[in-house]
């Protein structure tokens, strides 16, 4: 008998309708020589610190006294419910794997996981636990859906490889599993234990919320500054002109900015050439996870986690292919089935042919899996809900656009002026004359009409200085914070407005080398299968806040960053980086887990060691510190949340000190010499209102502590 475990019981129910005549049992189906069971997700998690190093006796909260914990061998625990307690559910379900993988007549068991890391190792996980007391031999396949329509199901059947044959993406998965456990367990720990707030430390979550944190300074702290530009608006043959100069003059350069366009309007304005011609403008490429998404929460205002819970479903229910992609391409063995596809599409009313180009095709920019499509299976729309409506009709409509039969035919003009050889300007306007697939998808690029210009004619200017204010940065939206988070070391040109009516970035024709590269690297914060969760983790936190299709920081979220920073903990987007390219060499084959695993245990070793903060004599201690006796009233001034404090508040006693002044942690040593002794070690690098640095001791004075520069 063969044994399938699917991921998820909606997976197990569309394996066993495509097998066909099978009966429902107790926790599986049954027929034809197949069991077909399924886990609800994760059935096993990682067993908590506890379990490696248990707290001392009487201690029963989370302690510094079994921190930091590396374990040799990672031990998994089935999962328990909200309450901590065994859940009865997952337990009786294990059960029923178990006992199909042990029968006698098991001979063949089948991983029927997501077809990415995670579902590999969630079935693999079953496996193993399952057969630790089964000695009869078992081959162990792999089934690998990129949809769930009967017809793929049937034939990934019938096409199955040995599991093994996907063990580096399990020992991908592996290692990210208990890298994401190290920095969770060890680092949440520490940095709430010091700080008495839960804070979550991940190697994701951390920069992400930073990322957000440093735009919404960035937007604070931002201070406008006048500028002149050099603008022209005069009209010829009755049409305005626009010419805007490339140089820029300060708040205090008006005369020399007026000298220059007095030069300009004394000079020949000349039109030097003019191009017109026909062309084809290309149509978005196809979907991945975050591009859709992107489309989605700028449309619709629909936050990534909706997203992707709705495509989710439709790919469980057979419409669309497997989600979770970071591709815009289609692999070359997948032609016959796209052919298909079109088939039924056009059926729709769609004027669709099949193209065969490496602008669509191109395995080069695939690792797993192919761009998101709708499948041949065709839902009935009554029964999708409007969201449900949205996604689904988006996908389907970049699909019409990207096989369009009719081309979208454009008329391009470009047409030169030469200001007195002192500058020449440049316009360039596009107008549609033949729509094509812009009738199916949204298309970026709006008609801008020229003046009837011909080459000789002179052009009318007036220009005069304007003046103009530099703009702050703009808050991260759902487009451009993931266009960020999939390469967070190339430029956001996602929040530039492309001034002259090009191609939009995701067009066919665009370079995208750079961005697979960097997905292909491991360069990108999470991955299409992490990052809405991630982010979702974030709000539920408390840390940002998403607001129509917009990000900001919260108060909890600048606490997480400034905390973490006084802790010295640098997870940004550097340390995220080197561990996910890591990843990528565990998947390659050119690191062990344990290689991969290694980076991490050596960051978390030097923050538990101390050793920057004991450099800068910036340590605060743990929450609830003793640092000495308060001198307004004789009790004890403890390390608080946000610095030191007297014990003795109670009792109407307000003698604190702040953590960080100047932008300079105090550290507790500091403030032990000062209530003992009256005065601070000289401490450096305070920063003053005007962003200079100096240095200073600390003084009590009246109760308060303030700067002392005498030596």
């Amino acid at each position: 008998m063969t044994v399938i475990i699917a991921e998820k019981p909606s997976l197990a129910r569309n394996i066993s309708s495509a097998i066909g005549s099978m009966s429902k049992r107790d926790g599986f189906f049954e027929g034809g020589g197949y069991a077909v069971t399924w886990a609800f997700g994760h059935l096993f998690t990682l067993a908590d610190i506890e379990s490696y190093n248990p707290p001392p006796e009487g201690e029963k909260y989370w302690t510094m006294k079994n921190l930091p914990c590396f374990p040799e061998t990672y031990r998994f625990n089935l999962k328990k419910d909200a309450g901590g307690k065994q859940d009865d559910g997952v337990k009786k379900q294990f059960e029923t794997i178990k006992s199909l993988c042990c029968r006698e007549d098991t001979d063949i068991i089948v991983n029927a996981g997501d077809s990415d890391r995670e579902g590999e190792i969630i079935v693999r996980l079953c496996i193993k636990n399952s057969l630790t007391d089964c000695t009869a031999p078992k081959q162990i396949k792999r089934l690998w859906l990129p949809d769930q329509t009967p017809e793929t199901i049937t034939k990934a059947l019938a096409e199955m490889k040995d599991d093994s044959e996907y063990d580096n993406l399990a020992d991908e998965g592996f290692a990210r599993m208990y890298i994401d456990w190290l920095y969770g367990v060890n680092l949440t720990r520490y940095a709430t234990l010091k700080s008495g707030t839960l804070l979550r430390v991940g190697r994701v979550i951390v920069p992400i919320v930073k990322a957000i944190y440093e735009r919404d300074m960035a937007i604070k702290n931002f201070v406008p500054e006048k500028y002149y530009a050099i603008v022209s608006k005069a009209e010829t043959n009755g049409a305005q002109v626009l010419l805007q100069s490339k140089a820029k003059f300060d708040k205090n350069q008006l005369r020399q900015a007026q000298e220059l366009c007095d030069g300009y309007n004394a000079a020949d304005a000349v039109v030097t050439g003019v191009k017109r011609k026909k062309d084809k403008l290309l149509p978005g490429k196809l979907y991945s996870l975050t591009k859709l998404q992107n489309v989605l929460g700028k449309k619709y205002k629909m936050s990534m986690h909706d997203s992707l819970a709705i495509v989710q479903k439709l790919y469980e229910e057979g419409y669309v292919t497997y989600p979770r992609t970071n591709s815009e391409y289609l692999a070359t063995a997948e032609k016959d089935k796209i052919r298909k596809i079109i088939e039924n599409v056009s059926k729709l009313g769609y004027p669709v042919e099949f193209k065969d180009n490496k602008t669509i095709f191109d395995d080069s920019k695939i690792e797993s899996h192919s761009a998101l499509t709708p499948t041949y299976k065709i839902p009935d729309k009554s029964r999708l809900s409007d969201d449900e409506m949205k996604v689904y009709s988006t996908i389907m409509r970049r699909f019409a656009a990207v096989f369009c039969s009719k081309p979208c035919i454009a008329d391009k003009t470009e047409i030169k002026i030469d200001v007195g050889g002192m500058e020449e300007f440049t316009l360039k306007g596009t107008v549609i004359v033949e729509p094509g697939w812009t009738k199916y998808d949204d298309c970026s690029m709006k008609d801008r009409v020229l003046p009837n210009l011909q080459k000789g004619d002179r052009v009318n200017t007036d220009f005069k200085p304007t003046e103009k204010e530099t703009s702050p940065p703009k808050h991260y939206t759902i487009e451009t914070l993931n266009n960020y988070l999939k390469n967070p070391f190339r430029e956001d040109k996602a929040a530039l407005k492309d001034q002259e009516g090009q191609q939009d970035e995701g067009s066919i024709g665009a370079d995208d080398a750079e961005e697979y590269r960097a997905v292909f690297e491991g360069l990108e914060l999470g991955t299409e299968a992490t990052r809405t969760g991630i982010i979702d983790n974030a709000r539920r936190s408390r840390y940002i806040l998403l607001k129509k299709d917009v990000y900001t920081i919260l108060p909890d979220g600048i606490f997480l960053v400034e905390a973490l920073t006084r802790m010295h903990i640098g997870m940004d987007k550097y340390k995220t980086a080197d561990l996910g390219r890591s990843l990528k060499k565990v998947y390659r084959g050119e690191f062990r887990i344990e290689d991969s695993t290694m980076l991490a245990r050596r960051e978390i070793e030097e923050v538990f060691a101390g050793t920057k903060m004991n450099a800068e004599d910036s340590d605060d201690g743990f929450m609830g510190d003793a640092a000495g006796k308060c001198p307004l009233c004789g009790s004890e001034v403890r390390r608080t949340k946000f610095g030191y404090g007297c014990s003795g508040y109670k009792e109407g006693c307000r003698f604190s000190i702040n953590g960080v002044i100047c932008q300079r942690v105090i550290s507790i040593a500091n403030v032990k010499l000062l209530l003992s002794e009256g005065r601070t070690a000289k401490i450096n690098n305070f920063i003053s209102k005007n962003g200079k640095p100096f240095s200073a001791y600390l003084k009590l004075e009246n109760g308060r502590a303030v700067f002392d520069f005498s030596e």
